[in-house]
């Protein structure tokens, strides 16, 4: 058994001072809501607990840990999942979904803190308590602090990188002192990104283990039964110790929620309309428009629901692996992202139900779009707005139309002259290097959807001489895969938000690129854009951080790591009648863990 060292507190180390402890924190300005309230806006706080809901998803499980390497894309859904609820483990703070990032008391009934940030302490709850009756303790916030640094998996093992000292503060408190690695987020993300584990129940030596022992949580849920990659049924605990705190009043309102997996999309399709599934979240226009001519949905029993949350745009793309020496010169990346022909796949594949994306944060303050650069943007930028294309800088970029014609001329005049720049030239029908070997890759798909528009995309790029193969793969060696970087071109979604931050050095920076499991999918190491991530991180007023975000949107888009594809302004969901949902609907847009069963509710 490998034993943990402990942080060291050295005898006579002074602390910062200690300030008023604060209900809540926002990353910028002040919480929306006082310390007095009572729940969260768009919660329902007089809903009646019961019932039941089946979630579907696609995929496989073999482990309830999802903090380590081993089981890092194959832990049941519901243990730690932000999409269905934190069900089994919690953080100290709760996240608001109706205000860009601010956090609530949970496990922590209130913070202290600096006007600088150097330090957190959280005040836990004296009422909270394990699913076995133990209560939290700081010695269980400090126990997972170091148990994740040494045998969590990234991000979780690197949580302690930007702490100097953790210290027991009385009976029910915690305190986190910063060194210099830490930033304005980084108390955020200790507060909402991290799992408190029970230190009383949790095997240290067979932690690196994927596991399917049923752990002790702190959450609403335990786990009453499994099916490894089946199915995974949660039950709520009655004693639930926060039913009742502001933060989770009309929250976690089933009885029993069930987790039913299945190996591909239209499976699980197809047990929606069978009433094995409950709720359906659709992403494709085309699906939504077309597939729902079943009887359930005639006669009223399915409803389809339209939500419009006002978050910036994400952006979803066909990215190029830079790791690869076929993309590693941004002018081949530019010409292969403009060969994609948009208007063609719009029109004869998504019935033009899409908008193109070209921004990172797109229909958002944060976007570059529309925007010169401001004094603040070219200081974060340095030299590298001087090789930025001027478009970009000024705010005009936008990626040109083609006539949907599959081969529009021009714009492939253009792309052979980029390839040419590139040293890329057409010989004999094939684009090849001065070398004569081939420009090819492959395009790994994982969903029907994928392969269409990789179809699509191939046929246009043949026309040039580009030889563009497909694969598409299960869903476990597209997670495989893509964790170890092993393709060429890969269909990936970067979701955004109006607070991003920490999960973008994990997207972007340069210390991802070789860390396995990261999200830095394109291979990206750049000091410009570390630089202006850095200057998120560190902004202080909301001026200041929009101009970090657009700084690094120009580089982002700048680069041509990716082919953008589109966006919808809407979330697409159907759900069997019977549940039912609160009236308001967050900035975020749906959140499931306020949803509830209207069986229950007469």
């Amino acid at each position: 058994m490998r034993r943990l060292i402990p942080f060291l507190v050295l005898a006579g180390m002074s602390w910062p001072a200690a300030a008023e402890p604060l209900h809540a924190i926002a990353m910028h300005g002040e919480p929306a809501l006082p310390a007095n309230y009572t729940h969260f806006p768009y919660a329902k706080p007089d809903v009646k607990k019961g019932g039941s809901v089946r979630y579907g998803v696609v995929g496989t499980y073999d482990s309830l840990n999802p903090f380590i390497l081993k089981s890092m894309r194959t832990t049941a859904r519901g243990m730690w999942d932000p999409q269905f609820g934190h069900l089994v483990f919690e953080p100290l703070m709760q996240r608001s979904a109706d205000e860009p990032f601010t956090l609530y008391g949970l496990l922590a009934q209130s913070i202290e803190m600096d006007e600088e940030r150097s330090f957190i302490q959280f005040n836990l709850n004296p009422d909270a308590k394990w699913s076995d009756g133990q209560p939290v303790t700081p010695d269980d916030v400090i126990f997972t602090m170091e148990l994740l640094r040494d045998k969590g998996r990234t991000p979780f093992s690197n949580r302690l990188t930007p702490v100097a000292r953790m210290e027991k503060v009385g009976t029910h408190s915690v305190k986190f002192v910063f060194n210099e690695k830490s930033d304005r987020e980084f108390p955020l993300i200790l507060a909402t990104a991290t799992p408190i584990l029970p230190k009383h129940a949790t095997d240290v030596a067979a932690f690196e283990q994927s596991s399917l022992a049923i752990p002790v949580g702190s959450g609403p849920y335990r786990v009453k039964s499994l099916t490894p990659g089946e199915r995974i049924v949660f039950e709520r605990n009655p004693d639930y110790w926060g039913k009742d705190i502001p933060a989770k009043v009309g929250f976690d309102n089933y009885d029993q929620i069930s987790v039913e997996y299945f190996l591909q999309e239209n499976t699980l399709f197809e047990a929606f309309k069978k009433g094995v599934v409950d709720i359906y979240p659709d992403g494709s226009p085309t699906h939504w428009a077309r597939a729902y001519d079943f009887p359930d949905v005639q006669s009223g029993a399915v409803i389809k629901d339209t939500f419009r949350p006002q978050v910036p745009t994400g952006m979803l793309g066909f990215v190029f692996n830079t790791r690869r020496a076929v993309f590693t010169d941004p002018n081949v990346r530019e010409a292969l992202a403009l060969a994609f022909d948009f208007e063609w796949a719009n029109k004869n594949l998504f019935e033009g139900a899409y908008t193109r994306t070209e921004s990172f944060w797109q229909n958002s303050s944060l976007s570059s779009l529309g925007e010169p650069a401001d004094p603040r943007e070219l200081a974060i930028l340095g030299d590298a707005k001087d090789v930025l294309d001027p478009t970009v800088l000024d705010g005009s970029y936008r990626i040109p139309k083609t006539d949907a014609s599959g081969g529009d001329r021009k714009i492939l005049r253009r792309v052979v002259e980029l390839l040419k720049e590139g040293g890329y030239t057409i010989k004999g029908g094939r684009m090849s290097d001065g070398s004569g070997r081939p420009l090819r890759f492959e395009i790994m798909t994982q969903t029907q959807d994928q392969e269409k528009l990789a179809i699509a995309y191939q046929r246009t790029l043949r026309m040039i001489g580009v030889e563009a193969t497909i694969r598409t793969v299960d869903d476990a060696q597209y997670q495989a895969r893509s964790g170890t970087f092993d393709y060429d071109v890969i269909v990936k979604s970067y979701p955004s938000s109006l607070s991003p931050g920490i999960e973008q050095v994990g997207r972007w920076g340069s210390v991802s690129r070789d860390r396995e499991g990261s999200n830095n999918f394109a291979g990206v190491a750049d000091p410009s854009i570390d630089r202006a991530i850095e200057a998120m991180l560190s902004a202080r007023s909301r001026e200041e951080f929009e101009a970090a975000v657009r700084a690094y949107d120009r580089l982002l888009i700048a680069g041509h790591y990716l082919v953008p594809l589109y966006h919808v302004p809407e979330q697409w969901v159907a759900r069997r009648s019977y549940i039912g949902y609160p009236d308001k609907i967050p900035l975020y847009g749906y959140q499931l863990p306020v949803w509830f069963d209207k069986r229950v509710q007469d």
